[in-house]
């Protein structure tokens, strides 16, 4: 079952624990069947390919992992600090809120 998650594609955030804490990044995708998300630039992994017709040189290639979303916090675009988001239904549909200062992040 998909479950809500707190932050979108191309949302800055922190990285709360794991091998890259204290890092930031983009978000690149969401996976709310899962409750994960891929950081550019954050758990990175490395692939063994052998070499096909298209990939002719074969070799490792590095890319981001999913990771839990529970392990990042939003980076308000306002206030430039990692922060809670509170969610308010307004006219215009549900606006995310920074809890730090206040300020809608949409």
């Amino acid at each position: 079952m998909a479950v809500k998650v707190h932050v979108k594609k191309g949302d800055r955030v922190y990285v709360l624990s794991g091998e890259d804490k204290g890092k930031s990044g983009k978000i690149l995708r969401v996976l709310p069947k899962t409750n994960k998300v891929i950081v550019d630039g954050i758990n990175i992994v490395k692939k063994h390919t052998r070499p096909t017709r298209t990939n002719t040189q074969g070799g490792i290639v590095e890319s981001p992992a999913p990771m839990d979303a529970s392990k990042v916090m939003l980076i308000c675009p306002s206030c430039e600090e990692p922060s809670r988001v509170r969610r308010e239904r307004g006219s215009s549909g549900v606006v995310r809120i920074c809890k730090r200062c206040e300020r809608p992040i949409d």
